[in-house]
């Protein structure tokens, strides 16, 4: 009978209102993409050619004019990511990827640790980031789904999974390696370690099935190469609306015209204000604690990036959705205050809600959309050094 009951409550959970809309907004956006040709589905033709190029040996890091569009950044491991797709007619191909990416955050955000009304509260928060993520037919739904999936396999004591997750997420897009910040919540650190050192050797090594391991070397040193001229192209604030460095970083140069202003110097305390809370051991066996420096991880890893873009944060809305279903309940009043702050600056302010000069002469041009999460991340690292936690999940 118990059984029956947990299978009704999936069926339950898998046709509610938040997971049908999950998945329509996700096909709408795609099926308009392709509707305009395959120039509106640019990144996808950047993707495909990741394989393609590794099973020819060319230079992943290149711009192929006759092919897309502006060039890859991504590690070659994501050959064998988007090997499946790439496979596939483009319009098939592309379609599948983005129902892929929004499928895997979903399923990622279903086994949290968090009662099902929180889960559809948090597909409902970020399911317009993961649209805008998926106009953009970009990868990170995916992406935050290994950050997740890290977290909740850690949890789950699988250690050996999770660490897959966190070198996969290093190896394509660097973000995913903030995963070791789990490790202090490992019951198995040793196995951690071993399962770490193993997926870092496997994973490096796994694209030279279908390349060489010399182009493979080669290619992780381009890779290198190609990511620190693209810091110095985010940073540039001489390109007229620069969709890039939205950021607090970002926010920072354009508010106070600081066009020199080192990274260093912001993301250093940054990180040190991310360490901080680790200082609290004796809060560590509370789940709430836990899945709390979860959403910060994960605001932290966009709004202190050079690299964020507006499709970057469905990451970082994804924490501030953990953030607001974790405060108890009853919730006051600001916290309501301060999530509608985040969906109107940072979800909304790149959509057609607001015209289009707005969202050019004032939201971008000040990268503003970092500024809600960047309030979320100093109330959650407040909460983390001060709150006295509890078992119980709420709601």
């Amino acid at each position: 009978m118990n059984i029956v009951n947990k299978e009704v409550k999936i069926f339950k959970y898998t046709l509610s209102f938040p997971t049908i809309l999950w998945f329509l907004l996700a096909a709408i956006a795609v099926t308009l993409e392709l509707s305009r040709g395959l120039d509106s589905v640019n990144n996808y033709l950047i993707y495909k050619g990741v394989f393609q190029h590794t099973l020819q040996r060319q230079h992943l890091y290149l711009q192929y004019p006759t092919e897309y569009d502006d060039a890859n950044h991504y590690g070659p491991l994501f050959s064998i990511i988007i090997a499946p797709f790439a496979l596939l007619n483009n319009y098939v191909g592309c379609f599948l990827w983005c129902i892929a990416n929004a499928a895997t955050l979903f399923i990622a955000i279903k086994y949290l640790p968090l009662s099902g009304h929180q889960k559809n509260v948090m597909l409902l928060i970020t399911a317009v980031e993961m649209m805008t993520s998926t106009h953009s037919v970009q990868f990170n739904p995916m992406l935050t789904s290994w950050m997740l999936l890290a977290f909740i396999l850690v949890e789950k004591e699988l250690d050996i999974w999770a660490t897959l997750f966190i070198v996969a997420g290093f190896y394509v897009k660097l973000y995913g390696i903030v995963g070791l910040a789990f490790f202090f919540f490992s019951k198995h650190k040793i196995k951690f370690i071993g399962w770490f050192i193993f997926w870092l050797v496997a994973l490096f090594c796994l694209p030279m099935l279908i390349s060489s391991p010399a182009f493979i070397v080669q290619s992780y040193h381009d890779w290198y190469h190609s990511l620190v001229a693209k810091n110095l192209q985010n940073t540039d604030s001489s390109i007229a609306m620069n969709l890039q460095d939205l950021s607090v970083l970002g926010m920072v140069r354009r508010i106070f015209k600081i066009d020199n202003l080192r990274n260093t110097f912001i993301t250093i305390p940054a990180a040190i204000l991310l360490l901080l809370p680790y200082i609290r051991v004796n809060q560590y066996k509370f789940v709430l604690y836990r899945l709390s420096y979860l959403g910060l991880l994960l605001i932290s890893v966009v709004i202190f990036s050079t690299s964020a873009e507006s499709p970057t944060y469905v990451i970082a809305v994804t924490g501030v959705a953990i953030w607001f279903v974790v405060q108890s309940v009853p919730k006051p009043k600001w916290v309501y205050l301060l999530l509608i702050f985040a969906m109107i600056v940072t979800t909304f302010s790149v959509t057609d809600v607001f015209p289009h000069s707005v969202r050019v002469n004032f939201f971008i041009a000040y990268a503003l959309k970092a500024l809600p999460c960047f309030c979320v991340w100093l109330v959650l690292l407040y909460q983390l050094l001060f709150k006295k936690y509890h078992l119980a999940i709420s709601q």
